[in-house]
């Protein structure tokens, strides 16, 4: 709250202050101030019903070749991937192609015994008590991990650290195996299954699951993080290849389309949507502002939102669906997490709905 404190203050800055009546793009370019100019930047989208009133660029996309930030920029979407994974999964439940309540072990029997009680329920709602498989993995790797390495990891350690389903520990290990999943359930893999399902019937034809040497990004935002005083190209660590978890890249013009489709069930079945966006969790998340955790999203009072960070990116997306308010920020940069900037700009809107509300 100190933080949301402070920056509204800024508002209040003699020199940076929008004057009354000023558009409320003037206020959101106040609060984007240090994304803008020679640094890598943001892409800023606001969406309220059905209309998008905020859809800007800051800064750079690559400091390299001095590209700027557009809504058609590319960022590496990180934990913002989840949503999508969730989506996959559930469109091969409404297929019959697989159950939310089948045992892991029936797609992936290579797991430790241990794993025997673990579900896709418990998978999609980080219940599973899965080792995390950061903890697992050598000090120095060749080349990158992928999903199938991620399963390759756990093999050997028979262990969980709870039950499943009576805690809630956040797991990027789970998502990679629902990645796995999703290809041995559809008979294709899990990038052609995005694309073919989900991306290109929703109109995000340049939204990918990035693979090295089998697919590119178009209009790329590259990675960079603070370096004493100056910002240094960082893009790629040895777990940015592993795409359930975190590998897709999209822009604020593809997210405006996926946003459209959470909305009614040109995607996903109403029954389908109402999994993804209930209480999954029935024990405290230890996270703040995450009164509990969906399928693929943390739900917080009215709010759905999920947060993504990986080297060199942070990401956020917030959605109000009863005031039909959604605010993404993407950035190519280390610094800062924005999820108490774009907390600020939603409030500009909803704070015009209360005003109105009778």
């Amino acid at each position: 709250m100190r933080v949301l404190a402070a920056i509204a203050a800024c508002l209040l800055l003699p020199g940076v202050v929008a004057a009354q009546g000023d558009p409320m793009q003037t206020k959101v370019d106040v609060l984007m101030r240090n994304y803008d100019g020679d640094v890598p930047g943001a892409a800023v989208l606001v969406l309220h019903e059905g209309e998008a009133v905020v859809r800007r660029g800051y800064g750079l996309a690559d400091l390299g070749t001095r590209a700027p930030v557009t809504p058609a920029s590319n960022f590496r979407l990180a934990s913002l991937t989840k949503q999508f994974t969730a989506a996959a999964v559930l469109l091969l439940a409404e297929d019959g192609r697989l159950r939310l309540d089948d045992p892991v072990r029936k797609w992936l029997p290579t797991l430790p015994p241990a794993a025997d009680p673990v579900t896709v329920h418990h998978l999609l709602s980080h219940t599973s008590g899965l080792i995390d498989y950061e903890e697992v993995m050598p000090d120095a790797i060749d080349g990158q991990l992928r999903d199938a390495d991620v399963l390759a990891l756990l093999e050997p350690h028979d262990r969980l650290y709870f039950a499943p389903g009576t805690q809630y520990r956040y797991s990027n290990s789970a998502y990679a195996l629902l990645a796995l999943i999703v290809g041995k359930a559809s008979g294709s893999d899990f990038a052609a299954f995005l694309r073919e399902r989900i991306f290109l019937p929703l109109g995000m034809a340049r939204t990918v699951a990035f693979e090295d040497g089998k697919s590119t990004v178009a209009d790329r935002a590259y990675g960079h993080s603070r370096v004493d005083r100056g910002w240094a190209r960082s893009d790629q660590s040895p777990t940015s290849a592993v795409l359930g978890d975190g590998g897709i890249y999209s822009s604020i013009d593809d997210l405006a389309k996926w946003d459209a489709a959470l909305y009614d069930d040109r995607l996903l079945s109403d029954a389908s949507r109402a999994l993804a966006f209930a209480a999954q969790t029935t024990t405290p998340t230890g996270e703040d502002d995450v009164d509990a955790y969906g399928y693929g999203w943390r739900l917080h009072g009215d709010l759905r939102w999920h947060s993504g960070e990986t080297i060199g990116f942070r990401n956020v997306t917030l959605r109000f669906p009863r005031e039909r308010l959604t605010v993404v920020v993407l950035s190519n940069r280390d610094h800062p997490e924005p999820y108490a900037t774009a907390r600020a700009i939603a409030d500009l809107w909803l704070a015009g709905t209360a005003r109105h509300d009778p």
